[in-house]
């Protein structure tokens, strides 16, 4: 496995976490929110199934790993002008950005665009996860804040 320095993995854990939170604020509601941070972590948890060759997920994501409480996943700090403004998804775009630069050249261009991947559906499934009306349970699931995000989220990490 590829060995990464307690920063570089701090940054790669911190970038779904981020991008998840991103979108979360997009359109934020008290029930939804919750849901949204459930879809989060289910997608957190189960990238080291998801992605079993890939040894970028496996280095920070995989059930081991998450166990051990080794990596330092902090909850990314949002401002209310950072909601106002649209920041919040620069913000984690620039998460992402430094996640990558974490990784550099200790992965293949394939483990790379996987894990690009796997922070995209970690934000469509923050999306997804909760609509409008009563507790999340209406339609559209994705709203138009969301769908905005999710579109400067995907032109940022290239996919």
């Amino acid at each position: 496995m590829t060995a990464y320095t307690s920063d570089e993995l701090n940054a790669i854990a911190s970038a779904p976490m981020t991008v998840g939170m991103a979108v979360a604020i997009a359109d934020m509601g008290i029930i939804s929110s919750a849901i949204e941070a459930v879809a989060l972590t289910k997608e957190i948890v189960g990238a080291g199934k998801k992605y079993p060759n890939n040894s970028i997920v496996q280095a920070v994501f995989s059930e081991a790993v998450l166990a051990s409480g080794k990596i330092q996943r902090k909850k990314p700090d949002f401002r209310p002008e950072d909601i106002e403004s649209g920041a919040f998804v620069t913000k984690a775009i620039a998460a992402v950005d430094l996640a990558l630069a974490a990784i550099g050249d200790k992965a293949t261009p394939t483990e790379i665009t996987e894990f690009k991947q796997f922070v995209y559906d970690c934000a469509e499934a923050v999306a997804s996860a909760a609509g409008s009306g009563l507790f999340g349970s209406g339609d559209p699931k994705i709203s138009p804040a969301e769908a905005s995000a999710l579109a400067k989220i995907k032109a940022g990490l290239s996919i």
